[in-house]
C-alpha cells in the first residue's frame, strides 16, 4: 500500500498529475517559447515544453505550483471526474489560445498563464464557495483569480510579472463562456469547445 509522498501522488487525478510531473522535471531547463525559435529555427518542441516551465525554484515558483496543483486537481475531481479526455481537451484549447496571444504580450513562458485557466474556470463554476486566503481574509470563489493576480504583482514588485496571469484569466474566461454559457444559452448542447472529439476520447479510454 502506498504511503507518504507516494500515496499523495497517486491520489492526484491523472491529467493534473502528469502536468505536475512534467513541470517538476523541466524546472531546471530554460524552455522559453517564441514563434521564431519554435517554427523558424525548427525548435518546435518549445511550443510544448514552455507550458511546464515555472521558472527557477523560488517563492513565486512555489506560489504558482501550489495554486495550480490545488485548483487543477479540484476542477478535475469535480467537473471532469471520469472525463480525462474532456479536461485534456480544455487545456489543449487553452494552450492554443495562449500560443496565439504570446507574441502580442511578449510572454516567453506560458506555464503560469495556463495554470490560471483551471483556477479561473473552477472559480466560475463554484461561485458561492468561500476561500480563505492565507488565513487572513475570506472571499468567494469568483474573486480568487483577481486576488491571486494581485498577490503575484506584490510578490514580484511589478505589474509586468502578473501580465501572464491576467492573460491566463482572459483565456479562462473565454473558454468558460464558450463552454458553459454559450453552449447552454445559444447552442443548447455540447460543442467542440465543451467536449473532446470522439478520437481524443478513444485515446484516453473515455468511451
Amino acid at each position: 500500500m502506498p504511503v507518504g509522498v507516494e500515496a499523495w501522488i497517486t491520489q492526484i487525478p491523472p491529467i493534473t498529475r502528469a502536468w505536475l510531473g512534467l513541470s517538476v522535471l523541466t524546472s531546471l531547463a530554460v524552455l522559453y517559447y517564441s514563434p521564431k525559435a519554435a517554427f523558424v529555427n525548427m525548435q518546435a518542441w518549445r511550443a510544448v515544453t514552455n507550458f511546464f516551465y515555472f521558472g527557477p525554484i523560488s517563492l513565486d515558483y512555489v506560489f504558482h505550483m501550489f495554486f495550480f496543483m490545488r485548483y487543477s486537481r479540484m476542477l478535475e475531481e469535480s467537473s471532469f471526474a471520469n472525463k480525462k479526455a474532456d479536461y485534456f481537451w480544455l487545456l489543449f484549447l487553452a494552450s492554443v489560445l495562449l500560443l496565439g496571444f504570446s507574441p502580442l504580450f511578449n510572454l516567453p513562458f506560458l506555464s503560469s498563464p495556463l495554470a490560471f485557466v483551471p483556477i479561473y474556470i473552477w472559480s466560475r463554476r463554484h461561485p458561492s464557495t468561500p476561500i480563505s486566503l492565507f488565513g487572513l481574509i475570506t472571499i468567494t470563489a469568483p474573486y480568487l483569480p483577481v486576488a491571486l493576480v494581485a498577490f503575484s504583482w506584490v510578490l514580484n514588485g511589478t505589474w509586468k510579472a502578473a501580465a501572464g496571469d491576467l492573460v491566463g484569466c482572459a483565456v479562462g474566461h473565454v473558454l468558460w463562456f464558450m463552454s458553459d454559457v454559450w453552449t447552454r444559452e445559444m447552442v443548447g448542447g455540447h460543442t467542440f469547445l465543451s467536449e473532446a472529439p470522439e478520437r481524443v476520447k478513444r485515446l484516453f479510454g473515455d468511451q
